[in-house]
């Protein structure tokens, strides 16, 4: 008898290479106030008190954000007289990615400072920076594990960080990818956000940078989306299109449809925060002692 392998079993059961179906997001869960307020962020985040932060895992990835301000411009120079200054930084730790502890620097790495300046797209879209004119509001997104998708992970931790510091909101930008490739279950499939085996597959490339290697009729697309009003912030397609509008279409589609599962699990930690705070402001919330 012919032995198959897992991958095998799940391809002719139209599954993916971790269980999920297609159009299936993988595991997220959502932490709001994931650092006390006044406390130290410590020596990897810039050393000053946190007014909200957020943790996010999407599958084995996870992504921590923090949000300090609206506070003082430090130079005269960087104020905006009509809105608040936006700063945003994409950090990852050593040991985030598998097989790789080299500590990055965010100020150089090429994809770090992409992906800053996208994180700073999404969101300038969707906060009112003109009620703070002549402040700053600094946003770190720190990637503690990679499975790929980090770029849409800290968008969705920046955006819950910014909830739980109080920093007035258009909408909720949440973000999830899409690609399409053929999976070797006999045609191409669109799938929804993507791992990073699935990445490698469809760009060639993995989460972190390199270059592509990925064949014309593969596409991956990270997409941010302000799902209540139903804009599109930001897609970052980074293949080539052999099927014209209606390929892009189609995975466009499918992204959007995962950004509202995002959403979803998002709108229930929001939920579920606001609750635990009212509750602790009736005086019910349960204390925990810990001994040290």
């Amino acid at each position: 008898m012919t032995s198959l392998r897992r991958t095998d079993i799940l391809s002719l059961i139209h599954l993916r290479s971790d269980g999920r179906r297609p159009q299936e997001i993988r595991h997220m869960s959502c932490h709001l106030g994931a650092l006390p307020s006044t406390s130290d962020c410590g020596s990897a985040l810039p050393t000053s008190s946190c007014s909200g932060s957020a943790l996010v895992s999407m599958g084995l990835t996870q992504v921590l954000a923090v949000v300090r301000g609206p506070a003082d411009v430090t130079r005269r120079s960087e104020e905006l007289p009509d809105r608040a200054v936006l700063e945003v930084s994409f950090r990852t730790a050593p040991f985030s990615q598998p097989g790789d502890r080299r500590n990055v620097n965010p100020s150089t790495d090429r994809r770090l400072i992409e992906q800053s300046n996208l994180l700073q797209t999404a969101l300038s879209a969707s906060i009112l920076l003109h009620l703070h004119p002549k402040s700053k509001i600094s946003v770190t997104v720190m990637v503690l594990a990679d499975d790929g998708g980090r770029l849409e992970a800290g968008i969705n931790a920046a955006t819950l960080a910014l909830m739980d510091a109080g920093i007035p909101l258009k909408d909720m930008v949440c973000a999830c990818s899409a690609g399409r490739w053929n999976a070797g279950s006999g045609g191409e499939d669109i799938v929804v956000d993507l791992n990073r085996r699935e990445i490698q597959a469809a760009t060639g490339i993995g989460s972190s940078g390199g270059a592509g290697v990925g064949t014309s009729d593969t596409i991956y697309l990270p997409v941010a989306t302000m799902p209540q009003r139903g804009t599109i912030v930001l897609a970052q397609c980074e293949s080539r299109l052999s099927g014209g509008e209606e390929s892009f279409g189609e995975v466009l589609e499918a992204a959007m449809g995962g950004c509202q599962a995002v959403m979803e699990v998002m709108s229930a930690a929001v939920r579920e925060r606001g609750a635990g705070l009212l509750k602790a402001r009736q005086g019910k919330a349960d204390v925990i002692l810990e001994d040290c």
